[in-house]
């Protein structure tokens, strides 16, 4: 089967193969999760009965379980779209101190939101369990998409969290750069060390054939004083 060169090329490019990593896909899954649970609350999560107008949360009339929710899912949405941009910009920034600090981060947030979400699973699962049932006519799969979205985010932070100590691991050391009272020292220290080196090379030895002179006595020479009496 002959593949047109143009699909080759797209295959071949960067934005493709940026697609294709499991950090980028998992990164990916985990921003579509969070974007349910927090849309999926904000628009049926919260219902009024036919009695009243007032607005309950579908989960227990407990306005904290879909708070909860809703601000995690926003700011889980947030920082999946943050580091998916920093995700692209791994290959300029490769081999400094930022791609260490930004991979550390990577896991201790990873880490958190995979807590968050096994606390916020927990938490809406046990509201939903105890409001009354077919309280209200909307809103039931809303909040069953909540849950269900809730309880699939924990093990994707919890990938990410695995993906980013590995990227901790292989990271490359970074080359230590001297600052200029650090070179002044070594260079101080190497000048003090060569010339201690040349203060003891011993020449030759005069009788020894196709040797040169000193330049100067190896040896430095003591003048004796001789004192006359005049007696």
């Amino acid at each position: 089967m002959h593949v047109p060169e143009s699909l080759r090329d797209l295959a071949g490019s960067e934005a493709v193969q940026f697609l294709k990593k499991r950090k980028t896909v998992a990164r990916i899954f985990a921003g579509v999760f969070s974007l349910i649970i927090f849309a999926s609350l904000m628009t049926d999560g919260y219902m009024n009965v036919s009695s009243s107008p007032q607005l309950h949360c579908v989960l227990n009339n407990n306005g904290a379980a879909c708070r909860y929710a809703i601000v995690a899912g926003f700011l889980a949405f947030l920082g999946s779209l943050v580091f998916l941009i920093l995700d692209t910009q791994e290959p300029y920034i490769t081999g400094t101190r930022l791609t260490t600090v930004i991979f550390l981060l990577d896991f201790v947030l990873s880490v958190i939101w995979a807590s968050v979400w096994f606390v916020g699973f927990c938490f809406l699962a046990n509201q939903w369990a105890r409001s009354p049932p077919h309280h209200y006519l909307l809103g039931s799969g809303s909040a069953r998409a909540s849950i269900s979205f809730a309880f699939f985010s924990i093990p994707v932070w919890v990938y990410l969290a695995y993906l980013a100590l590995q990227d901790l691991r292989s990271d490359p050391p970074v080359p230590y750069k001297l600052s200029l009272d650090e070179g002044g020292v070594i260079m101080a220290v190497t000048t003090l060390s060569s010339s201690s080196t040349t203060a003891t090379i011993i020449p030759n030895s005069p009788g020894h054939p196709g040797s040169n002179p000193p330049p100067y006595s190896a040896t430095p020479k003591l003048t004796h004083l001789a004192i006359i009496n005049d007696n």
